[in-house]
């Protein structure tokens, strides 16, 4: 491997290509080869020159293309022998992304990476909803939580952070396991009446925003076939949307335009 040889590490954000940072997309656009996941949108594929090779490595809740160990092993063996290798990452690398596991794998072969971050899809799809994460008066904090387990192990969430009214919970990948995170919320506590949104496919133009209820989360789910990539934010702050959303309207006068 030589000298110059790198792992970039690249948050791709949400989805929305304005909402890539500068550096994310300087080096998609200057990479040797590119190694991308599923959620990274077209719109941001589309930035990257016809002449930089692409790598698929995409995974959905039961159907991978390489598994993680065996992405692993696919950076490794790229950076020996490509000088900047991209690997793409939908949102932060390192939140929900599996990021440290292969910077751990690069580490222990002592392969040179950087970590570029992302805008988390937490972030985006919360503001692109018009719901603050934290708010005076409604939410003291917030808790990104996984509702997805590796290896389709069972899914434990700890009951103390589901019960705080003050806390928004932000899940991501729970569609999977939506009737058990619903189960976990009625058990811990939390008052069936709390707003959730449903924020499907967020930051693009294909965004969905469905508001419900705990008591109703179930049924909305499935009235409105949501599909992944959804994003669950649960807390009083969702009941903010109905007065700062901004991104719909802004869609709407889009398609009405160009209709």
């Amino acid at each position: 491997m030589g000298t110059e040889a790198k792992i970039f590490l690249v948050g791709a954000g949400p989805g929305d290509p304005d909402l890539l940072t500068l550096k994310a997309l300087r080096l998609i656009q200057t990479a040797d080869i590119l190694v991308y996941d599923r959620l990274v949108s077209p719109e941001i594929l589309s930035l990257v020159p016809n002449s930089v090779p692409r790598l698929f490595v995409g995974k959905a809740t039961g159907r991978h293309t390489l598994s993680q160990l065996e992405i692993n092993v696919l950076l490794v063996d790229l950076a020996r022998s490509n000088q900047r290798v991209v690997r793409l990452k939908g949102g932060d690398p390192f939140v929900f992304g599996r990021g440290g596991e292969e910077a751990l794998a690069l580490a222990k072969q002592r392969i040179a990476f950087e970590v570029v971050p992302g805008i988390t899809a937490a972030q985006a799809c919360a503001a692109y909803a018009g719901i603050p994460l934290t708010h005076r008066g409604l939410a003291q904090g917030v808790h990104f939580i996984t509702g997805h387990c590796k290896d389709n192990e069972t899914l434990v969430i700890d009951p103390a952070t589901l019960a705080d009214p003050d806390q928004t919970l932000v899940i991501y990948m729970g569609l999977a396991n939506l009737s058990q995170i619903v189960s976990d919320l009625t058990s811990s506590g939390r008052a069936m009446d709390t707003p959730v949104a449903i924020v499907e496919r967020g930051t693009t133009p294909r965004q969905r925003n469905i508001f419900t209820t705990i008591a109703q989360l179930n049924d909305a789910a499935s009235a409105h076939a949501i599909e992944s990539p959804a994003l669950l934010i649960i807390g009083k702050v969702v009941s903010l949307a109905a007065e700062l959303d901004w991104f719909m309207p802004v869609m709407q006068e889009m398609e009405a335009r160009y209709a």
